[in-house]
């Protein structure tokens, strides 16, 4: 069986679609969304059709999360606020409906985060300023005792591959639809991939077990950056078109726009 994996589209419908023409040329069976779908100042609503009329299995992540969350004494953060207030009743109720963690079969588990909590890095820790390679004890202990062979999973957009101490196979494939973020929580700190093509990944199953591969495909990137731009959002702009984020004091990121 070979599985396509897709997160963090963030509303990047020409990422996406870039990414689905790749993946027909490949023999692929499944394919498989991890979730932080539409949130961001893109295509939501575009995308959200799109995703809804492919009925691939898909969970939610931390942003559908917060973006159902929101309310008037509530309301968010800024990525998550243009995405909800372009969706209808329909979409919403798509949005709801997702899992936040889903046993594809007897040997793959999704989940957005780590398999206990959406929005906690799994691969990757934080250390100043930006991520670095998690360590083999941080890995386990956000494991707990999930035991499944191969467990995917998203959310910070740097697409790894590593294996427990028990021997699981565990994959991020990155991201389809922003290659740079940075948030303020606990400190301020960036992700950056250092390219600005979609990303996503091609696990399969073999006689002598998982093999992985990890793809990084072109699309039109300076389309989505114009469009971030004509919404305010030069942060996205920037990170659209060079995958890279600045931490150099007074760079222009939006304050409190956190986690995309």
């Amino acid at each position: 069986m070979r599985i396509a994996l897709l997160s963090d589209i963030h509303g990047n419908l020409p990422a996406l679609e870039a990414v689905v023409a790749d993946i027909g040329r490949r023999g692929v069976d499944r394919i498989v969304n991890l979730g932080d779908i539409l949130s961001g100042p893109l295509m939501p609503l575009e995308t959200a059709r799109y995703l809804m009329a492919q009925g691939w299995p898909t969970i939610a992540g931390n942003h559908e999360r917060q973006l159902l969350a929101i309310t008037p004494q509530k309301p968010g953060a800024g990525s998550d606020r243009f995405a909800r207030a372009t969706l209808g009743d329909e979409e919403l109720a798509w949005l709801r409906s997702l899992p936040r963690t889903l046993r594809l079969t007897d040997e793959v588990l999704l989940c957005h985060g780590t398999p206990r909590r959406d929005i906690e890095y799994f691969l990757d820790t934080q250390d100043g300023p930006r991520l670095r390679l998690a360590s083999a004890a941080e890995v386990s202990s956000r494991l707990g005792q999930e035991r499944t062979r191969m467990i995917c999973c998203g959310h910070t957009h740097i697409p790894r591959v590593l294996r427990s101490a028990r021997g699981q196979w565990l994959v991020n494939p990155g991201s389809v639809g922003l290659q740079a973020w940075d948030d303020e929580h606990p400190v301020h700190h960036v992700a950056e991939t250092g390219s600005p093509d979609a990303r996503y990944a091609v696990i399969e199953r073999r006689a002598d077990g998982w093999h992985v591969e990890h793809l990084a495909v072109p699309y039109d990137h300076e389309s989505m950056a114009r469009i971030a731009s004509a919404h305010g959002r030069e942060d996205w702009a920037r990170w659209l078109r060079t995958g890279r984020a600045a931490i150099v004091a007074g760079d222009a990121h939006v304050a409190g726009a956190t986690s995309r």
